[in-house]
């Protein structure tokens, strides 16, 4: 059967192209290449959520008007401009839309691609699926009259003529579905095919005659008093008639196809219809089978026009995309951005002072949500957007003069000249937010949206826009918020380009200020060549000041009322910002005394009285310098024959390391010819054995075995190896040792050292190598005995002993009355810092500090040069102590601190 003879129109179906539309990798030849572009897709992708797009995608899917449209606004599967080109057609449509006097109707269009897919795979569909795929194509083809008669009136909406001008509507597979299926009953008509046609008719034939036989026999059967009226019913797919059980033999040789539930009626087939009720079943498969037939043939149809149906909804999509872009542009006044001259080639026309970025009373569109109407129920408003399209706020897209004031409008101006943009000012006054509409609308202007904004705000269209906003810390990367920050940054670097826009927030905290400054004018000098725009938050007042040296970067301030301490969220451009902590502190309720010891801390700390105090410390510290040079110098001998000691150490760790590899190679190559020769003896013996097998008798079959037998284990025995070893291991594991023992560690090349600490629970001794402390296992040394004390030659202790001798000489020349405190030598072990605490507060942390130190110690107390009562509360404890011996009051070598000699 074919169905393509009951058709006479034939359309010739169009080869569409199928453009990606979302974020599209072309392919390179330089693998780098591909990873870095894959790098900027994953980036880009981040930014996406960072500034808010599946949110703003989200707000547009309330002014979709299809299925498709709604669930891929929300899941963020917006179109977004890939070329300067592409963005420029978006806008067009969207002009092109908002224009429009009503919207366009989209009703019986649905995403019937995952019946297709099934389709596809080779599932039967249904009479309502396949109608569900005729009444989208007639939908889609009346869109496209929709469109074709608005641009009859007028030209402008040639960009929505555009997008379906090219589609297939599959006019001969609609009227396909037509022919075969009513729709409205959801039945399969008869001139669907001619085998169908004719059992259809033959079938109302047969029930025909069926139904006067079977009613003239229950007729029959009421006049006899077999039932209380004609009752003519089917049963198990069969025509019956109904009769009582006592009149059952009304029916001779009729077949009882069921009984009544008392029992009492019998339902039976008369033997005069058994022929015409078996060519009702026959006829009914027949029927069933030629409706599958022509469901599958529909079906196939529409599985071969899979790729047609596909770029048809994808246009379908972007129509109404473009419809939902305008609405969305019609509810918050939106107005057309301009593409500025940035991302194509460069006319030369753009003077000095020109502005890239020209933003004036820009909104974010998700705070603009709160202060304007709700918007209405997705769900009621998808057959039409007309309550949307025709309440906008202020009618032809320009903003009214008395426009909302929340969110606070800011402007954003920005000269070609400039690369880079730092913005400083108060927490809570909007930088970030402020950064975040920047980068927003960048992406709008890309995806073809109107802006919330005044007159022509005119913006470059970048390639990628890339933000570090927030928290980045990371635990499963282990990664700290600074270093999640800067490895974002770092890959951020990685992918710009000359077209890029760049947001970073709060560049280089979280460290040390000074180094932050001097990491953010870093990566900001790197940025200025390499990208379009980057802009950046930050507190550093130091970053402000780059404008000063160079005409590529600009400030810009949040403004800050100090009447009402408030923020106002507006941008000063070319201003320096404060950050105004103190005031914000004050505002939030903070004690007054701790805000005005904070006052005068910051006069302390300003930059021209630091300025004079570093010029006041410059003299005593030359004299300082002069007078630790000698200490210096004294040190640096010290520490010379300590790291000759160690060198020499450490060659000989390095010798021994060289012994052992020797040493294991030779046992190796040993080893290795020792098997050869037992492998060839071995083979000699069994050889000999097979040999002598082959002649001997029975009776010297035994012998012969043992004869072999013993060869084969005196070899074995001749190359086996002693257990020795591990019983060395056993006994030294069982060691005792005591403190003062000698003992020779195999760790240090069999060295001689001296316990100076008995072995815990773990097995761990403390031994003492000249100057050297280090935990051996007692598996790894071996007691020397008073005769084994001679040691080998080769390790020169005598020349050792001299040396060790001569540092203790060393050091006791350094200071007669420290003899037995070692070198008063500042480390962070023997230090306590009380600079910056209550007198009660560093009294207890010095006292702790003093009970904490071990006999025969030196204590630094770092008590600073403020107003000394800290420094004479520290003496005064120091004196009556019982365990220090005598302190060192602050010393030109000791600027700012005491020392402590403990008992």
């Amino acid at each position: 059967m074919n169905l393509n003879t009951l058709f006479s129109i034939i359309i010739t179906p169009i080869k569409p192209s199928f453009p990606n539309l979302k974020f599209r990798i072309k392919c390179t030849s330089s693998p780098q290449q591909t990873n870095r572009l894959e790098l900027a897709k994953t980036l880009q992708n981040e930014t996406l959520t960072i500034l808010e797009w599946p949110s703003l995608c989200s707000q547009l899917s309330a002014f979709t008007s299809t299925t498709m449209g709604t669930s891929a606004a929300r899941k963020g599967d917006v179109r977004i401009g890939e070329s300067p080109e592409e963005s420029i057609k978006l806008l067009d449509q969207t002009s092109a839309a908002i224009l429009l006097p009503m919207p366009l109707d989209f009703r019986g269009i649905e995403d019937v691609m995952e019946l297709v897919g099934r389709g596809v795979n080779g599932e039967l569909l249904s009479i309502q699926e396949i109608s569900a795929v005729r009444r989208s194509l007639r939908a889609a083809r009346g869109l496209f009259d929709q469109v074709v008669e608005a641009y009859r009136q007028s030209e402008r909406y040639y960009p929505l003529l555009e997008i379906l001008q090219n589609c297939n509507f599959l006019t001969e597979l609609e009227q396909k579905i037509e022919f075969c299926i009513d729709s409205k009953f959801s039945i399969i008509l008869d001139r669907a095919s001619d085998d169908l046609e004719i059992i259809r008719s033959e079938r109302k034939s047969n029930m025909e005659d069926l139904d006067s036989l079977l009613k003239e026999v229950s007729t029959k059967i009421f006049q006899a008093g077999g039932i209380d009226r004609p009752l003519v019913t089917k049963r198990r797919s069969r025509m019956c008639v109904g009769i009582k059980a006592s009149h059952k033999s009304l029916l001779p040789n009729g077949v009882v196809l069921n009984v009544s539930s008392s029992g009492a009626t019998y339902f039976m087939e008369p033997k005069e219809a058994v022929d015409l009720n078996n060519m009702e079943v026959r006829l009914a498969n027949a029927e069933r089978v030629e409706e599958q037939a022509i469901l599958g043939l529909l079906t196939s149809e529409i599985a071969q026009s899979k790729s047609e149906i596909k770029y048809l909804l994808d246009r379908i999509l972007e129509v109404d995309f473009a419809i939902a872009r305008a609405a969305h542009a019609r509810w918050m006044n939106g107005v057309c951005p301009v593409l500025g001259s940035v991302g194509f080639k460069n006319d030369g026309l753009n003077g000095p002072g020109s502005l890239s970025v020209d933003i004036e009373g820009m909104q974010h569109p998700l705070l603009l949500e709160a202060s304007l109407k709700r918007l209405s129920d997705p769900v009621a408003s998808k057959s039409s957007n007309s309550v949307l399209w025709c309440e906008g706020n202020s009618g032809k897209g320009q903003r009214s003069s008395d426009c909302l004031t929340f969110p606070v409008p800011i402007d954003i101006k920005v000269e070609h000249e400039t690369r880079v943009v730092v913005i400083s000012g108060p927490n809570t006054g909007g930088k970030t937010a402020s950064m975040k509409t920047l980068g927003l609308a960048s992406i709008m202007l890309k995806a073809g949206m109107y802006l919330p904004a005044r007159n022509n705000p005119t913006l470059p269209w970048f390639d990628f826009i890339l933000a570090d906003i927030g928290d980045s810390q990371s635990l499963e990367q282990s990664l700290s918020t600074f270093s999640g920050h800067l490895s974002r940054i770092c890959k951020m670097l990685e992918v710009t380009s000359k077209q890029s826009l760049i947001l970073i927030d709060e560049i280089g905290s979280g460290t040390d200020p000074s180094e932050g400054v001097a990491l953010s004018t870093s990566i900001l000098e790197y940025l200025k060549d390499r990208v379009n725009l980057a802009v950046t938050t930050t507190h550093y007042a130091d970053l402000s000041l780059l404008k000063q040296k160079d005409s590529q970067y600009e400030n810009a301030a949040m403004e800050f009322s100090l009447e009402t301490l408030q923020p106002t969220y507006r941008i000063l451009w070319g201003s320096t910002g404060e950050s105004n902590a103190l005031s914000i502190a004050k505002s939030i309720g903070f004690d007054e005394k701790i805000v005005n010891r904070a006052h005068t801390w910051v006069k302390r700390l300003m930059p021209d009285k630091a300025e004079k105090r570093r010029g006041l410390l410059f003299q005593s510290l030359m004299e300082e310098k002069d007078r630790l040079q000698v200490q210096a110098n004294r040190a640096t001998d010290i520490y010379s024959n300590t790291m000759n000691l160690y060198h020499e150490i450490w060659d000989e760790a390095d010798d021994l390391a060289i012994r052992e590899a020797a040493l294991k190679a030779k046992e190796t190559q040993k080893t290795q010819r020792e098997v050869i020769t037992a492998k060839s003896q071995l083979e000699a013996i069994v050889a000999e054995f097979e040999a002598k097998i082959a002649t001997a008798s029975m009776d010297q079959l035994n012998a012969l075995l043992k004869e072999s037998e013993s060869a084969i284990a005196s070899i074995v025995e001749a190359h086996s190896y002693t257990e020795e070893s591990s019983v060395t291991d056993v006994d030294r594991s069982s060691l005792r040792v005591k403190l003062g023992d000698q003992v020779l560690v195999s760790g240090l090349g069999n060295k001689l050292a001296t316990i100076v600490e008995v072995p815990g629970t773990d097995g761990m001794a403390l031994v003492q190598y000249g100057k050297v402390r280090v935990r051996v296992n007692i598996s790894n040394m071996r007691v020397v005995q008073s005769s084994d004390m001679t040691v080998p030659s080769n390790s020169q202790p005598q020349i050792k002993k001299q040396r060790i001798r001569s540092l203790k000489s060393l050091s006791e020349a350094s200071s007669s009355e420290e003899g037995s405190y070692g070198l008063v030598l500042q480390t962070s072990k023997n230090t306590v810092d009380l600079r910056g605490m209550r007198v009660e507060e560093a009294s207890h942390h010095l006292n702790m500090a003093i009970d904490s130190t071990g006999s025969s110690s030196v204590l630094f107390i770092i008590h600073g040069m403020g107003t000394g009562v800290v420094k004479e509360s520290a003496h005064q404890i120091l004196r009556k102590h019982p365990r220090v011996v005598k302190f060192e009051q602050e010393s030109p070598t000791n600027y700012g601190c005491t020392v402590a000699y403990i008992k």
